[in-house]
């Protein structure tokens, strides 16, 4: 027991604690991510483009699921930028898109993000100003949800581009103008033999859509309607196929390829060649694997692939095919002491990406069993030879596509009316792919849906993100000349 004076000491010293000021803990200094320009040599020619340097010196940042997502973004060139964390979902105003509650980062200044990261799997970081992207301000975002991989030996990024020594301005600047050649890309591709005859139904009122479906996949077969832009290049991390990187291997292992479609304006088949995978995950979220060699890949889509490396080893290229050119790029996945093939950076012509395969994905992941609360269109629109393209018949980066209330379900109906592809990405919430036109399906959870010429597809999700968030094609250059909007909730701005 404690005399008199000891109780006394101990009650001062309680009263001499209490009036100290509160104990502050340090918060972790953020991760730094800096963004600047660096020069690229690109077929024996240097490029001056942007890059995205994380800790360690490497592109990006890779972090583990339930990190607090705690980054500071510094602008070391000397335009505005704004970084957008593609896959993640944050809070409304660190989303990284100017306009939408943030402003653009300036020159040599800085911009801090701090928000609990609720998405494991493979994301991405790119620029959300101007055309940006086109200049390879991306980088790769990974969210590991366990430390040492289960099922994989080992994990390999590869993040995509399509490159041009053009400023895309100008690139632009021509497309609007007329002088892209988007009405040429019409008259090119339509020829009675590049058409399939056999999808031209004439019968009943329906005859003229379907015939017009029919007409616009056979202009599609041609060099046609695929491509708004010649690139110079294409590349995986960096290189060409007349360089390509080679990615040590072991015999008889499992490798996960984690694969980043960042081009600017073009979808991608993922060619595996004699090799078969496993595709496990789209978009960061978990399907049940689907084995092939041949995996579409539309523009800002992720897909992670299981590839068994066979006992005897050898060397596997690893081909990502642009829709409509015969140009491409890859990689080469070698086991030790493996001759290493030198491969062409042009094959025959690749053809459009579809939906077959996306018609059979499952995910692993369920959405509770709830009510539909509301259904909108969004029509698909565009363009002519003034390459203007729109939402609704609109070109506004900030009209409201429609609003709706916190807790509701909202499934959204896109027909695209327009002679081309459009990957459709919803900032801020995942979405559940239901529908390929009138065929109802339990489809794959994603961010971003391709949505092919004179087709629709249906999407659900559930309103548990307040704010005003963009919605718009990923083609950059689409994107830029109108086909992007907003939706928002009653209780946003």
């Amino acid at each position: 027991m404690m005399n008199r004076r000891e109780l006394l000491l101990t009650g001062l010293a309680g009263a001499s604690l209490m009036s100290l000021p509160r104990l502050a803990f340090a918060e972790p200094e953020p991760q730094l991510l800096t963004v600047s320009k660096r020069v690229l040599e690109v077929k024996g020619k240097p490029a001056s483009v942007y890059g995205i340097t994380g800790p360690g010196g490497k592109p990006g940042l890779s972090m583990m699921f339930g990190e607090h997502f705690r980054v500071r973004v510094k602008n070391d060139t000397d335009s505005e930028t704004i970084v957008h964390w593609h896959g993640l979902t944050p809070p409304f105003g660190q989303d990284g898109v100017a306009m939408y509650g943030q402003p653009a980062i300036a020159p040599g200044a800085a911009q801090d993000y701090d928000f609990a990261n609720t998405r494991s799997g493979t994301h991405w970081m790119h620029s959300h100003m101007g055309l940006q992207e086109q200049q390879m301000l991306a980088a790769p975002l990974i969210v590991n949800e366990v430390k040492q991989p289960v099922f994989d030996d080992q994990e390999h990024v590869v993040m995509l581009h399509d490159f041009t020594f053009r400023n895309p301005q100008e690139i632009l600047a021509e497309l609007t103008g007329g002088g892209g050649a988007h009405a040429g890309h019409m008259m090119q591709g339509m020829n009675m033999q590049g058409m399939d005859h056999s999808r031209m139904d004439h019968s009943g009122s329906g005859g003229m859509m379907q015939g017009m479906t029919g007409m616009m996949s056979g202009m599609m077969g041609g060099a046609g309607m695929l491509n708004d832009i010649v690139f110079d290049a294409y590349l995986a991390n960096d290189r060409t196929l007349e360089d390509p990187e080679i990615v040590p291997v072991d015999k008889n292992s499992t490798v996960r390829l984690r694969i980043i479609n960042g081009a600017a304006a073009s979808n991608m088949w993922i060619d595996l060649g004699a090799m078969e995978g496993e595709l496990i995950a789209v978009d960061g979220n978990a399907i049940y694997p689907m084995k092939g060699s041949l995996f579409p890949l539309a523009m800002a889509q992720r897909a992670d692939i299981r590839i068994k490396i066979p006992a005897e080893g050898g060397a596997f290229p690893v081909l990502f095919r642009p829709e409509g050119v015969g140009e491409r790029t890859g990689i080469i996945l070698a086991t030790a002491g493996a001759t290493v093939p030198r491969i062409a950076s042009k094959g025959e012509q690749t053809p459009a990406l579809d939906l077959a395969q996306e018609l059979l994905y499952r995910p692993v992941a369920k959405l509770p069993q709830e009510p539909v609360n509301r259904t909108h269109m969004l029509m698909l629109t565009g363009c002519d030879t003034d390459y203007l393209w729109g939402l609704n018949g609109e070109a506004n980066p900030v009209q409201p596509l429609f609003t709706m209330r916190q807790g509701e379900r909202i499934a959204v109906m896109m027909h695209n009316m327009t002679g081309m592809a459009h990957p459709m990405h919803l900032h801020g919430h995942y979405f559940k792919v239901v529908a390929l036109g009138n065929r109802v399906i339990d489809g794959a959870l994603r961010d971003v849906v391709l949505v092919p010429p004179m087709e629709s597809v249906t999407i659900m999700f559930d309103a548990d993100n307040p704010g005003s968030w963009p919605f718009h094609c990923h083609h950059a250059y689409h994107m830029n000349s109108g086909m992007m909007g907003s939706v928002g909730y009653t209780s946003a701005a």
